[in-house]
């Protein structure tokens, strides 16, 4: 069974951090790609990051490129998601997925497994 479980959301305020954690189990995790999504309320879910199987390509989304940085321990099984600089726009549920695909993917179909989310707060 597939297991995707994200944990380090939370309530901050504008310009604060936060580190997110998805922590992998039921398949081989180093020959996935690993990505994160949010979703904020009455919004489309939209892709933020995704990483190659051995991190050398991280790929952004342009809403947080520069602030977030996406990154993977395989002996950990687990992807992160470091947030820089929030914004109360970044505030929403964010979700951790993956994809057997050496191909940038950035659609919320082109992945078979998923999260189910952590929430993510930001006020102003």
């Amino acid at each position: 069974q597939v297991q995707l479980v994200e944990s380090g959301g939370g309530l901050v305020q504008a310009g604060d951090s936060l580190r997110l954690s998805c922590a992998a189990s039921g398949l081989t995790f180093s020959n996935y790609r690993m990505a994160w999504f949010r979703q904020a309320p009455g919004k489309e879910r939209e892709f933020v990051s995704t990483i190659t199987w051995n991190g050398y390509n991280p790929y952004y989304a342009d809403s947080v490129k520069g602030r977030f940085t996406i990154a993977r321990d395989n002996n950990k099984n687990t992807v992160y998601l470091q947030m820089n600089n929030l914004k109360p726009e970044d505030t929403a549920v964010y979700y951790c997925a993956a994809r057997l695909s050496s191909r940038i993917l950035t659609g919320t179909s082109d992945y078979n497994y998923w999260g189910q989310g952590t929430q993510v707060t930001v006020s102003s």
